[in-house]
């Protein structure tokens, strides 16, 4: 029997891309001036709510409900293939334990297939990766057991690199206080953040200075390059509305690794984007293990 792979919108990867390799993806959803939008994958709807932001708007998010993964899942077991699930890491969202319950209910209607659902412990590009690693694996024949399999051995390989550009943003979300945010603007502190082997989101490092805070991304991708045993196939740059930012970025990691095949650079989604604000910068690839 055949399977499917399925993923969500904060996975960040394009609509062309899902669309081309018959990737369903379920969205998440961010309400911004009262009305609520989904983070639809199109680079033209993230630069246009990015650009509200800087004019004021703030944006809030919600985890997807039990009953939308339900109808979800549903779908795609109608179709009569078995389905795996990549969504961001179960410390990132409420939305993987939601997930997993449906994905109970869901089993137990369609007893001759199978349903899985992978704590993948990546968000946004990171998981976007992933997920195009899964599926090329997919579609170079391997079996739903053995792709698991290689996920689960691979998934702590994919490296996360970010940087935010104005702590109002996680303070409003309640990852910062308010006085670490108004002393943080005070002295130009810009974090570094990664995500460890556990799946979350942690500050690597408090850089003064936006330069400085891209100079230790820049060093800790390099510094994982140098350390791998092949070239690196893939990286991808993630930004919200600072494209020279990113440019910056890629011709660093070129400079040092020039055998880097492919890097890409495309906007941040907005689940993310809500509770970083414009500037994130942020790196993603696979490499020997995740490390500071």
């Amino acid at each position: 029997m055949s399977y499917i792979i399925a993923t969500s919108s904060t996975a960040d990867l394009s609509r062309d891309y899902l669309q081309e390799h018959h990737i369903p993806y379920i969205c998440y959803s961010f309400t911004m001036n009262g009305e609520v939008h989904e983070d639809d994958c199109l680079d033209e709807s993230r630069q246009a709510a990015f650009t509200a932001m800087r004019n004021g708007a703030m944006l809030k998010t919600a985890a997807i409900p039990e009953y939308s993964y339900v109808e979800f899942f549903r779908s795609l077991m109608e179709t009569g293939k078995d389905v795996l699930l990549l969504d961001m890491s179960v410390k990132m969202s409420t939305s993987y334990d939601s997930s997993q319950r449906a994905a109970e209910q869901v089993r137990a209607e369609f007893p001759n297939q199978r349903l899985e659902v992978m704590d993948t412990r990546c968000i946004s590009g990171g998981l976007g990766i992933f997920v195009k690693r899964m599926v090329e694996k997919m579609e170079a024949g391997m079996s739903l057991d053995e792709v698991i399999a290689w996920g689960e051995a691979h998934k702590l390989k994919v490296a996360h690199r970010f940087t935010v550009d104005d702590l109002k943003y996680l303070k409003a979300g309640g990852r910062v206080s308010n006085a670490a945010a108004l002393v943080g603007t005070l002295l130009s502190i810009k974090p570094v953040l990664y995500v460890p082997d556990a799946g979350t989101l942690d500050v690597l490092k408090k850089a003064r200075g936006r330069k400085a805070a891209l100079n230790t991304i820049l060093e800790g991708v390099n510094g994982d390059l140098d350390l791998m045993d092949t070239p690196c196939d893939e990286i991808n740059i993630l930004h919200a509305d600072c494209q020279a930012d990113a440019e910056f970025v890629r011709q660093g990691i070129l400079a040092k690794h020039p055998e880097v095949k492919k890097i890409t650079i495309t906007y941040l989604g907005m689940v993310i984007g809500a509770h970083t604000g414009p500037g994130l910068l942020a790196v993603f690839y696979f490499c020997n293990g995740r490390r500071a």
